[in-house]
């Protein structure tokens, strides 16, 4: 993971910090590249690795089906009402798919703790339900961006 950004200092994350902010937050917003060209966003739960953004998908949804043809994406992790309480994350990259599609729950040591954290993340559950619709999309992202706009002292 590369952190490129270059205005901002001030503001942007450290590590700890991004790690602890991705491991707090549940939702992010996903911009895909649609078949004409036009962009599309939408919401979607997530988990964080500390390398690597895990998405569980709808397979036939608009966002799986604008990854399959061209992968790369933005994702987006915001918090904040008021302006000096803003913090978020803009992380980019190329997706790749992991698992069956859709996720049957077959054994795959590399979705095991994945989606134990995920399941207790999200569903307060210790293991995964698992519909026949789902499937596990992994961005590692190639840039990272961040802020928190706590540490402005405003």
């Amino acid at each position: 993971m590369t952190v490129t950004q270059r205005r901002g200092r001030r503001i942007m994350m450290t590590p700890g910090e991004l790690d602890e902010f991705l491991d707090t937050q549940r939702t992010c917003r996903v911009a895909t590249v649609s078949a004409d060209g036009t962009p599309h966003v939408s919401a979607l739960w997530f988990l964080w690795d500390g390398t690597s953004l895990w998405l569980y998908s709808v397979v036939r949804s608009k966002r799986w089906t604008d990854l399959r043809r061209d992968p790369r994406v933005a994702v987006v992790v915001d918090t904040g009402e008021e302006y000096d309480q803003l913090r978020g994350v803009e992380l980019s990259g190329t997706v790749d798919f992991v698992g069956e599609i859709p996720r049957t729950g077959e054994l795959r040591a590399e979705l095991d703790a994945v989606e134990t954290r995920f399941a207790r993340k999200n569903f307060h559950m210790d293991s995964m339900p698992h519909d026949g619709r789902h499937a596990w999309i992994r961005l590692t992202p190639q840039k990272v961006v961040s802020w928190d706009f706590r540490k402005l002292g405003l």
